[in-house]
């Protein structure tokens, strides 16, 4: 399936906004969190359901955990397998980072060394989760707070672990943003030495500047200027994929959401005429 464009998340607080767009206005696919929907039903379903005859689906996982040091949970890979089943996702992504451990959720993304045996973990266990679901997995640069003994630059320990497992890249212009602030480098730079023909899909949101010298990447605050001017000339560094809009809570009136989105839908525009991609 061909998908294209850029999309929203969707968030129960929104539906009924979504579905009573016009046509024309409408995001062109969506977003969500497939924990958020697994297993549910009753109205919640039925809305699923609709959304699912409504837009084109990505999903965004929280739970997979790919850099635990434990095993896979694979009896959460059964849960995901059964939902792919039924309701057509295009595309499922994740964090390259951590949430679980010793079983425990940790509720928040932790960072993982930039190390090389970390990336060996991390790589055999993507091999694991692709083979097991039989799709790609599309992977997240992820805000971080603080590296954790790293032994080689962030870039690198990206650029190995999709080289070696052939996953896919989810490059978050935002988190590059806010890791470029944090840790004082050049964001450009950085983009310059991914390994940019991996991109399958991007991420755009806010932040909350919380003094002057840290960013929090938070998702609910709308997208700054300065974010805006790097996704501009991080468009055509990269094939065409689809962009989504995030937007994780403080959620606006649906008419100021759909302003943020017809930006970026803008930029994409002008650098992406006439092309699509397929997820």
């Amino acid at each position: 399936m061909e998908l294209s464009g850029v999309g929203v998340g969707f968030r129960k607080e929104i539906a009924d906004d979504l579905f009573e767009l016009p046509k024309d206005g409408r995001p062109d696919f969506v977003e969500f969190a497939p924990e958020n929907w697994m297993e549910i039903g009753g109205h919640w379903r039925d809305i699923l359901e609709k959304v699912a005859e409504t837009y084109p689906i990505t999903t965004h996982g929280l739970s997979l955990s790919i850099g635990s040091p434990g095993e896979i949970d694979t009896a959460f890979l059964d849960q995901l397998k059964q939902f792919f089943s039924e309701i057509p996702v295009v595309l499922y992504s994740e964090h390259l980072s951590y949430s679980k451990c010793n079983n425990a959720h940790l509720f928040d993304l932790m960072p993982i060394p930039f190390r090389k045996e970390a990336v060996d973990h991390i790589v055999d266990r993507i091999n694991f989760v692709q083979d097991y679901l039989g799709r790609q997995l599309v992977l997240e640069n992820v805000s971080y707070y603080t590296s954790v003994a790293p032994e080689m630059k962030e870039f690198d320990f990206i650029n190995q672990i999709i080289s070696k497992s052939e996953c896919g890249l989810l490059l978050d212009v935002n988190n590059v943003y806010v890791n470029a602030f944090n840790h004082n480098y050049d964001a450009k730079e950085f983009v310059r030495n991914l390994h940019l023909d991996a991109v399958k899909y991007m991420h755009m949101a806010g932040h909350h500047q919380i003094n002057e010298d840290t960013i929090i990447d938070t998702h609910g605050m709308p997208i700054i200027d300065q974010v805006f001017d790097l996704f501009d000339w991080v468009v055509p560094q990269v094939q065409p994929v689809p962009v989504l809009l995030e937007r994780d809570f403080n959620l606006p009136p649906i008419e100021e959401l759909m302003e943020e989105h017809g930006k970026l839908k803008a930029i994409t525009e002008k650098h992406w005429k006439h092309e699509s991609v397929k997820a």
